[in-house]
């Protein structure tokens, strides 16, 4: 039964269940705000045979509920890096662009392979994405920031550098 301070009776307990039931539940965390959707980013690089370093991006856009997975390759891995915080910038200011030619107008898929081109990306169809993976969450429209790169390149960094200590027997 419901009892309210300084009320008795059926009355208090009847208004108390009414109040309940229009009043929206709060959580008793201590962060009741909602998180903001954010723009996922998963990225992997290894070695391909001819020494090159192949970067695979995997977004997940969850403002339109869609994911794109592209690729690029690069000689050396400071190149790569340069070359992935452009593919970011990129992909963070054309998310509409992307959507639209890739997810809406998807019978033109070679339009979105060429707008992609244009960055120096291109559409990756491969259906797996390696487990070990370094993973950067930013808010869609915003520019990326350079602190949150360097985890970024220190995770892609010992992904690369792991295959080598094993072969050297350490």
């Amino acid at each position: 039964m419901w009892k309210s301070r300084g009320r008795s009776g059926s009355h208090a307990a009847s208004s108390n269940k009414a109040l309940w039931k229009t009043r929206p539940a709060v959580r008793s965390s201590v962060n009741t705000r909602p998180m903001a959707a954010r723009n996922e980013y998963r990225c992997s690089i290894d070695r391909n045979q001819a020494g090159k370093y192949c970067v695979r991006i995997w977004v997940r856009y969850p403002r339109h509920a869609w994911t794109l997975s592209t690729f690029f390759l690069a000689s050396s891995f400071d190149r790569s890096m340069k070359k992935l915080e452009e593919a970011f910038d990129f992909l963070q200011r054309h998310e509409e662009k992307l959507w639209f030619w890739g997810v809406d107008r998807a019978v033109d898929m070679g339009f979105s392979a060429e707008f992609l081109r244009e960055a120096g990306l291109k559409l990756d169809l491969r259906a797996d994405f390696p487990r070990k993976c370094a993973v950067l969450n930013i808010a869609p429209g915003r520019p990326v920031p350079a602190f949150l790169l360097g985890p970024v390149r220190r995770d892609l960094a010992e992904s690369v550098e792991s295959p080598r200590s094993m072969a050297a027997g350490r």
